[in-house]
């Protein structure tokens, strides 16, 4: 694995750390493929329940390496090509995990990195955390999934301002709009993250992995075929050793010991 992304595991939890700091974890071609190739082995890595996408340093991810971009500014448009296409399967794996994903939001996050964040489950954003866009400050359209998610979190006119005018918005700004979860005290961010991955890798897994890809299929199916994969999915996660623990302890009076499966 690349020096540039780190991973991590602590039982069923998992980190994934973008680890340039000098640049503000700015992604360079080291960096994104790395970040695919971490998103796809951990998808299909048995036992994991709970992912954390964090930045080393002061910032998550502020978008794509600008110095790299003129340095090959002649050349990029014919390289792009490959580098996007990974970028971009690292995403669909996030995606299509699953166990929840959590980004731990500190600092900037722009360009690319806003993309990642959208593309997590949860996001817990410091209340030092800025968001921007930046593409258009360089003259670009965006890529990693922000003119998909963006339009179904925030509306198509807010997801046109916030793309083509690029303005920066603090963390209290991307709460409104429902951009992340939530906002949390800077020294808190951490520990606050730690919490919700804990929570969530106890959680039911086979519940989690059939709400993700309901969610991930609800703008793309009509209502029919969607109502029909629900109770799918219902009668499956009914047959499962959770199912029965959740509803024994709903009887008895305790809290549930899910053991995902």
């Amino acid at each position: 694995m690349s020096d540039a992304l780190l991973t991590h595991r602590d039982g069923a939890i998992a980190t994934m750390t973008f680890n340039r700091p000098e640049v503000f974890n700015a992604m360079n071609e080291e960096l994104i493929r790395a970040f695919s190739e971490a998103a796809l082995t951990l998808k299909s890595t048995p036992g994991i329940r709970a992912l954390i996408l964090r930045g080393a340093g002061k910032a998550f991810i502020a978008g794509g390496d600008v110095a790299l971009f003129y340095a090959q500014r002649d050349t990029v448009a014919q390289t792009v090509t490959p580098l996007g296409n990974a970028l971009h399967a690292g995403v669909i794996a996030l995606r299509e995990s699953p166990f929840p994903v959590i980004a731990q939001i500190q600092g900037a996050v722009a360009g690319a990195g806003l993309s990642i964040a959208l593309a997590c489950d949860f996001a817990i954003a410091s209340d030092k955390a800025f968001f921007n866009s930046t593409y258009a400050n360089i003259g670009l359209s965006p890529d990693g999934g922000s003119t998909f998610f963006l339009p179904r979190i925030v509306g198509m006119k807010k997801a046109a301002e916030l793309i083509m005018l690029a303005e920066r918005i603090d963390a209290q700004a991307a709460l409104s709009l429902g951009l992340i979860n939530r906002v949390v005290a800077h020294e808190a961010l951490e520990s606050e993250v730690a919490a919700l991955a804990t929570r969530l890798a106890a959680g039911p897994t086979n519940a989690y992995a059939r709400t993700k890809a309901l969610l991930n299929q609800s703008f793309q199916t009509n209502i029919d075929t969607h109502l029909a994969q629900e109770i799918a999915y219902f009668a499956e996660c009914a047959a499962t050793t959770d199912f029965k623990e959740g509803v024994t302890a709903f009887v008895e009076k305790r809290s549930p010991t899910f053991n995902g499966t």
